[in-house]
């Protein structure tokens, strides 16, 4: 069960582990999913659906059958304002993107591409959808984005995000779905098309300054005044992502000491540290693929990263170093709440099931209600949109919140804005986040936490997914009395595709990712980190048992 960690974990990328970029396009384009495989098949998990062309997951053929059944669900609910999209710096993002514009065109959607630089961040594409929906009651817009997230360089992913501006809710996504996959079944028969071309020179493809539009309207969720007053040194690593041609513009129109570390682009990632399993992964959580800007720590006050798509943060403060996503979440939200003056007092704090018992402790002691869902930040969409959460966010750092008058500002995961308010926290209280950090665990307590991810095969992951609390026959977890056992989220009663099991001193969970085939167990404790590992033990017997049944 326990993860075995690569020698190369931490270390620069070597050679030897880079994609051969040619062989993946030409795979993308030549090797056609067959149907009847599952693994083969469109499968849109928590983040949209994601795979590689090397293993006929993500090809040509899945591309254009999303993309015409994105035309048929928009058809039959009659959404017909403009759809806008974004790409990252994956390999198999441009590709994937010229095909979905050939569907879009032939189907005669109107359809917003970046106009600059190519690449856009999902909470750029986000900001753009609600922005222009505003005040609109028809003819809205949704979008799409064409991202495996923090993935190795070999997937492609696409995400569908409707008139909310969020990520789609389940119903839409197996609607889509279960519509690409009988256009695959049909042999793509159904798929309206034109060429690249002619697509490009559509008058239905409209160039969008989606930098511009973002950048300018930053200053009403991030109190740049503030850090510049500070006089902060700020670092920022964008891991070659959509995200890139960014920070230099957000330094100049707020005029901050900030200092982009790297600013290469390349779909081979192999300016990369190499993640814990051998393989290269932009994920800013990580400190062993942010093992470089780590080492820079002592240049600046504070400095941050976002993973390829942006949508999520790592922090990195010279107090500790990189900062484990749950304990900035709890930071962000304690620092939020009391510095918002316009949020709606009865605003409330969200966070996904996996997510630390701290920011529980947090929101109580803000008197802020508590709003606990499942995995996937779909959920959080609805209330970030009308205002009703201030906040809402996950343990694999993700966040986004509302602008400082309380309005909406993206319902999806915004990587930039946390990333930004490290600095904004660090101005206004003199010390960084680990040093904020540190004071919250005083009066409320310090946990302990872990995830351990293993690899699961399609039927393993089901298995899981269906544990139940009848499947927990005893009455204690690591030495105290177990007080719930839960397999719908308290926030929303939705299923958490898994189970949480929890006692007055910890807690372990156990799910499938939604993304990749990997399970996942999370554990934590407020006790120390001996009883962190008993909770992980007897949360593995669980998992194992599962498995064998």
């Amino acid at each position: 069960m326990s993860p075995t960690l690569s020698p190369l974990a931490g270390k620069p990328a070597p050679a030897s582990i880079l994609i051969d970029v040619p062989q993946l396009l030409a795979a993308y384009v030549d090797l056609v999913p067959d149907p009847a495989d599952p693994a083969q098949r469109v499968a849109f998990g928590t983040s949209g659906h994601r795979g590689s062309s090397l293993s006929r997951s993500f090809n040509a053929a899945h591309v254009l059958a999303i993309s015409q059944a994105i035309c048929d669900y928009r058809a039959m609910q009659g959404i017909d304002g403009p759809l806008f999209v974004a790409i990252d710096t994956h390999a198999l993002s441009a590709p994937a993107f010229e095909q979905a514009l050939e569907v879009f065109v032939a189907n005669e959607v109107t359809t917003m591409i970046s106009a600059g630089t190519p690449y856009t961040p999902t909470p750029v594409l986000s900001h753009a959808v609600l922005t222009y929906n505003r005040g609109r009651t028809d003819h809205l817009a949704d979008g799409i984005v064409l991202s495996p997230s923090h993935n190795p360089p070999a997937d492609g992913g696409y995400k569908y995000n409707p008139t909310n501006g969020g990520p789609a809710d389940t119903d839409v996504t197996r609607w889509i779905q279960d519509r690409a996959n009988a256009l695959l079944a049909e042999g793509l028969n159904g798929v309206r098309r034109v060429p690249y071309a002619q697509a490009r020179r559509s008058s239905r493809v409209i160039e969008h300054d989606y930098l511009a539009s973002y950048v300018s309207d930053l200053a009403n969720i991030v109190d740049f005044d503030l850090i510049r007053a500070a006089g902060l040194k700020l670092g920022v690593d964008p891991l070659g992502g959509s995200g890139v041609h960014y920070w230099g513009p957000i330094a100049e129109r707020y005029r901050l000491d900030l200092t982009v570390v790297s600013e290469v682009v390349d779909p081979q990632f192999a300016f990369m540290c190499v993640d814990w399993d051998g393989k290269i992964r932009m994920d800013p959580s990580s400190k062993y693929a942010m093992a470089g800007l780590i080492a820079m720590k002592d240049r600046f006050d504070v400095a941050f990263a976002c993973d390829t798509d942006h949508d999520r943060h790592g922090i990195v403060a010279r107090s500790s170093g990189l900062m484990l996503p749950n304990h900035y979440l709890a930071t962000l939200v304690d620092y939020l709440f009391r510095h918002r003056p316009h949020w709606r007092a009865d605003a409330a704090v969200g966070k996904t099931v996996v997510s630390s018992s701290l920011i529980d402790r947090v929101a109580e002691r803000l008197g802020r209600r508590l709003y606990e869902v499942p995995v996937g930040f779909k959920w959080f969409a609805d209330g970030l949109f009308n205002g009703s959460l201030g906040f809402g966010g996950e343990e694999s750092a993700g966040a986004s919140l509302l602008r400082m008058d309380g309005g909406v500002w993206s319902t999806d995961k915004d990587g930039l804005v946390p990333a930004l308010l490290a600095a904004e926290m660090t101005a206004r209280a003199g010390r960084d986040p680990g040093e904020l950090y540190a004071d919250i665990t005083a009066e409320l307590g310090t946990p302990y936490s872990d995830r351990v991810d293993a690899p699961a095969s399609a039927d393993q992951k089901a298995r899981l997914g269906k544990l139940s609390p009848a499947q927990v026959s005893g009455t204690e977890l690591a030495g105290d009395p177990i007080t719930a056992v839960l397999d719908k989220a308290p926030g929303n009663g939705a299923a958490i595709g898994g189970i949480k099991v929890m006692t007055a001193q910890g807690w372990f969970a156990a799910r499938p990712s939604g993304t990749e085939a990997i399970y996942k167990i999370y554990a934590e404790s407020f006790r120390d980190e001996n009883h962190l590992r008993s909770l992980i033990a007897e949360a593995n017997k669980m998992v194992d048992s599962a498995l064998a049944s």
